[in-house]
C-alpha cells in the first residue's frame, strides 16, 4: 500500500470513529424516548402520525404481535412498491414517457427494496420515472432501514429487560428511527451532496448536441452505421435518493452506473462523504447498544471486533488492485493511473476516484450491506474481487446493515458464550441472561438460513441451463458471478460482479424469493429470541462468568465469525475467486 492510501484509509476511520460516539448516544436516547433537541419541530409530526394511524405509542407488544406489525407493514410496502411499477406509465412525473416494468422485474424491484438490498437488474433512469424512484424507492429506502433498526432495538430491549412479556412498539420504533435519525441525516447529507453537483430536480430529461458527431456500429456490420447528433442526458431528484440509500444501508442508486456516476457521486469530497455515510449509522449502534444495556463497554467490545474483522480486508482489498493485474504486466502494458500515481489495477474504476477510493468503497459497502458501487467489481482481480464476496458471506455482521448487521453480531456473541460455557462446563451467560437451548436453537435458525439460501440457489443456477444462459464469462469467473448474485441479496447487500444478466425471469424471480427470505425469516428468530431473553430473570455475575467486554472474548468472537464464515463459503470460493487467482498467476 502506498503511503496515500493509508493516509486516506486513515482519515475514513479516525473520522468515523470521532462521529460513533455522538451519533450513537444521540440514537439510545431516541429510543430510550428522552429529549434529543429536535423534540419542538418533529414531536407534533409524531403525534400526528399517530393520531392519523390510530397508534397508541404507550402500548408495547409481545414479540409475536412485533413480528406480526413488521410483516404486515413490510408486505404492504411490497404490493404498493409492485403496483406502483405496473402503472408507472399511467401516472405523472414520468417526463421520459417510460413504459410499465415487466410483471418479474417489478417483483424483483420490489422484494429488493423492502428488503434493504435495492438489488437493481435494471437500469434507473431508463425504467423507472422520477414518481416511482420518489415514491417508491426512496419511501422503501427510509422505512426498510427504519424496520431492520427497529428489530435490533427489540433486541436490546429484550437484553436489558427482565420478566417482561414486551419488547416495545413496533409503531413508534419505526417512525422515530424515520423521523428524528433517518430523515435529519439524510437532509443534512443532501444539502452537502447538491452542493458538490448532485442533480436534484424535477426537470425533464436533457438533450445535448455533441461536438462531433458519432458513428455507432451495428453489431459486427458495417453496412448500416448509425449517426448520434445528439445525447440525451437524465436527470432527476436524485440527491434525496443518494444520501437516504447510503445512510440506511440500501444501495440502490437512481442512475444505472450508481455511484459512479458523475451526478451522483461528482467529486473526491462527495466519494468521502458518501462512503463514510454507508458505515455510519451501523458503527454508531454499537455505542447505542452499550448505552441502552447500561454499559458502554458491551458496546466497544462489539465495534472492535467488527473493526478488527474489516481492516485487514481494506488492506488486501487494496492491496490487490494497486499490484495490478500480471497477465497485463507479463504483457508489458503499463498500469500506472491516468494521474501518474502508484501502478494498479484501473479497469473499472473511475479516474477521479483512482484505486484507494474504490477499493476503500468496494470493502465498505459490502462489509455493511450496503451495495452502492462506484467501480465495476467485476473487473477487480481475482483476489479483489474475493475480498467483498467473503465479506457478505459472514453474514452481514462486520457493521452490516442497519439494525441487521448489529443484531447479526450479538447472535454471534451469543454463539461465541455458548461455546466457552461448553469449555468450561457452566451454563453460559450474556447480559446476566442464561443461554439455554431455545436461544441457540434460533442463533442456529439465523446461522444456517443464509447459506442454505446462498449455496442452494447457487447450485440451482449453475445446474440448469436458463441459469448459465446468463453468465457472461465461462469457467471459474462464471461460477464467481453466479455466487456473488446470490450471496448478495442472500445477505441484503445489492452489489453486483455485473458480469451476470440478472434481468431475466429466472433470475427475477429466484432471486426476489432469496431476498424475502433472508430479510424475513431471520428477523422472526431475531424477535422470538428478544421476547424470550426479555422473559427470563437476570442472573448474579459470579467468578465462572465470562466478561464479554474483555480482550479475550473479543478474540473468541472474531474466531466464530471467521470459522463459520470460512467453513460454510470456503468450497464454493475455491472453485471460484480463488482457483482464478491461482490461473492467472500460472500456479
Amino acid at each position: 500500500m502506498t503511503t496515500n492510501a493509508i493516509s486516506q484509509v486513515l482519515v475514513f476511520f479516525v473520522v468515523l470513529l470521532g462521529l460513533a460516539k455522538p451519533l450513537g448516544w444521540y440514537m439510545a436516547r431516541v429510543y430510550e424516548g428522552k429529549p434529543v433537541g429536535l423534540d419542538c419541530l418533529l414531536g407534533p409530526v409524531e403525534r400526528a402520525l399517530y393520531r392519523l394511524c390510530g397508534v397508541r405509542p404507550a402500548d408495547e407488544m409481545d414479540w409475536k404481535r412485533y413480528a406480526m406489525a413488521m410483516l404486515l407493514f413490510n408486505a404492504a410496502g411490497l404490493f404498493f412498491l409492485y403496483g406502483l411499477q405496473r402503472l408507472q406509465n399511467l401516472l405523472p412525473l414520468n417526463s421520459a414517457n417510460l413504459e410499465a416494468v415487466p410483471a418479474d422485474l417489478a417483483f424483483n424491484t420490489a422484494a429488493s427494496f423492502v428488503t434493504n438490498t435495492n438489488w437493481q437488474a435494471y437500469g434507473g433512469e431508463t425504467t423507472l420515472s422520477s414518481l416511482t424512484q420518489m415514491l417508491g424507492l426512496t419511501v422503501q429506502n427510509f422505512v426498510s432501514a427504519a424496520t431492520g433498526m427497529a428489530v435490533l432495538v427489540a433486541l436490546i430491549r429484550g437484553l436489558n429487560r427482565s420478566t417482561s412479556t414486551t419488547i416495545g412498539n413496533f409503531w413508534s420504533d419505526l417512525a422515530r428511527s424515520t423521523l428524528y435519525i433517518l430523515l435529519p441525516l439524510s437532509l443534512l447529507l443532501s444539502l452537502l451532496l447538491v452542493s458538490q453537483g448532485v442533480v436534484q430536480t424535477f426537470d425533464s430529461y436533457q438533450t445535448a448536441t455533441p461536438l462531433q458527431s458519432v458513428v455507432h456500429e451495428q453489431g459486427n456490420s458495417r453496412t448500416e452505421p448509425t449517426e448520434i447528433i445528439e445525447q440525451i442526458i437524465a436527470v432527476g431528484p436524485a440527491a434525496s435518493q443518494i444520501a437516504i440509500k447510503q445512510l440506511g444501508t440500501n444501495g440502490g442508486g437512481f442512475f444505472n452506473a450508481n455511484s459512479a456516476h458523475p451526478f451522483e457521486n461528482p467529486t473526491p469530497f462527495t466519494n468521502f462523504l458518501e462512503v463514510l455515510a454507508i458505515v455510519l449509522i451501523p458503527a454508531s449502534l454499537c455505542y447505542t447498544f452499550g448505552v441502552m444495556v447500561d454499559d458502554t463497554r458491551q458496546g466497544w467490545a462489539l465495534f472492535m471486533a467488527m473493526m478488527i474483522l474489516l481492516l485487514p480486508f481494506v488492506a488486501i482489498g487494496l492491496s490487490a488492485e494497486q499490484s495490478g493485474n500480471p497477465l497485463l504486466t507479463a504483457a508489458g502494458v503499463d498500469q500506472l493511473s491516468n494521474a501518474g500515481q502508484a501502478g494498479g489495477n484501473m479497469e473499472g474504476k473511475e479516474t477521479r476516484f483512482g484505486i484507494t477510493g474504490s477499493a476503500l468503497w468496494s470493502v465498505v459497502t459490502t462489509a455493511v450491506s450496503n451495495g452502492a458501487v462506484n467501480s465495476m467489481h467485476d473487473s477487480y482481480t481475482p483476489l479483489g474481487g474475493l475480498v467483498p464476496l467473503f465479506l457478505m458471506q459472514f453474514g452481514e455482521v462486520v457493521f452490516g446493515g442497519v439494525g441487521s448487521g448489529l443484531h447479526g453480531m450479538i447472535v454471534f456473541a451469543i454463539i461465541a458464550v455458548f461455546v466457552a460455557g461448553l469449555m468450561v462446563g457452566r451454563t453460559p451467560e450474556y447480559l446476566r441472561k442464561k443461554i439455554e437451548p431455545y436461544e441457540m436453537k434460533m442463533a442456529a435458525l439465523l446461522l444456517l438460513i443464509m447459506p442454505i439460501v446462498v449455496l442452494g440457489f447457487t447450485a440451482l443456477a449453475m445446474s440448469t441451463e436458463t441459469g448459465r444462459w446468463s453468465i457472461l464469462n465461462p469457467g471459474p469467473h462464471g461460477f464467481s458471478e453466479i455466487l456473488y448474485a446470490y450471496t448478495s441479496q442472500g445477505n441484503n447487500n445489492g452489489s453486483a460482479f455485473a458480469g451476470l444478466n440478472a434481468n431475466t425471469p429466472f433470475y427475477n424471480l429466484t432471486g426476489g424469493i432469496a431476498m424475502l427470505i433472508s430479510r424475513f425469516w431471520l428477523a422472526i428468530p431475531i424477535l422470538a429470541l428478544a421476547g424470550s431473553l426479555a422473559s427470563k430473570k437476570p442472573v448474579p455475575v459470579g467468578p465462572g462468568t465470562l466478561p464479554t467486554h474483555t480482550p479475550l472474548f473479543v478474540v473468541l468472537l472474531i474466531g466464530v465469525v471467521v470459522m463459520v464464515g470460512a467453513l460454510t463459503f470456503l468450497p464454493a470460493l475455491a472453485l471460484g475467486p480463488i482457483v482464478e487467482e491461482l490461473m492467472i498467476r500460472g500456479s
